[in-house]
């Protein structure tokens, strides 16, 4: 009787253990940055200009969404279990990028690859691209990068660029619209600097 009775407690663990293997995965939201905003971008280059893919060190370079806890540890970033972007955040930028260069009625943008030459070249890296939490229910975008404007294989100006934005919601959906709202914001100071320092 016992014997029986340990098949069959075995045997309904084994039937749950089948449920839960089988259960579905929490569904994951995907992000990206939608539409261009509204309103004229930045005046752009008169000439052609050479777009590298914006860089981003390894931690950052994934679709995942990061978050710190600045009131607990402000060096360990995290990561929302149920959502994502639907690409890297460094080409989700390098994408708005060459899309509002495109719309500025700048002189043409060349990608690597295309074969065409440009006089200039802008670089771009990623340096901080996340949600940071001052209190559980506070929290902010926090985008850093730093471009690069490169002509005749030489450096012709470096800056840093730093936005902040509060978020709306202490959340993943907050986030996400604080840090479309900083990425905007920062290519459109990029641009307005980077046009000084290309000649006609």
């Amino acid at each position: 009787m016992a014997q029986g009775s340990a098949g069959f407690v075995a045997f309904a663990l084994g039937l749950a253990c089948a449920g839960c293997s089988i259960a579905p995965a929490p569904a994951v939201t995907n992000y990206d940055f939608g539409p261009a905003p509204d309103g004229h971008p930045a005046q752009g280059p008169r000439q052609a200009l050479l777009v590298h893919d914006v860089s981003a060190p390894a931690w950052l370079d994934s679709p995942l969404i990061h978050y710190r806890l600045a009131y607990r540890d402000s060096a360990r970033p995290q990561v929302y279990a149920e959502s994502r972007w639907v690409m890297s955040p460094a080409a989700l930028l390098t994408n708005r990028l060459r899309s509002q260069l495109a719309a500025s009625g700048s002189g043409g943008i060349v990608q690597p690859g295309d074969g065409a030459r440009a006089g200039y070249a802008l670089r771009v890296e990623l340096d901080e691209f996340t949600q940071v939490f001052d209190a559980p229910g506070k929290s902010r975008a926090v985008l850093r990068l730093r471009a690069s404007v490169v002509g005749n294989r030489s450096l012709v100006a470096q800056r840093s660029f730093s936005v902040e934005r509060p978020a709306g919601t202490p959340d993943a959906g907050g986030g996400v619209r604080a840090l479309i709202g900083a990425s905007d914001e920062a290519i459109d100071q990029l641009i307005g600097w980077a046009v000084g320092y290309l000649k006609d």
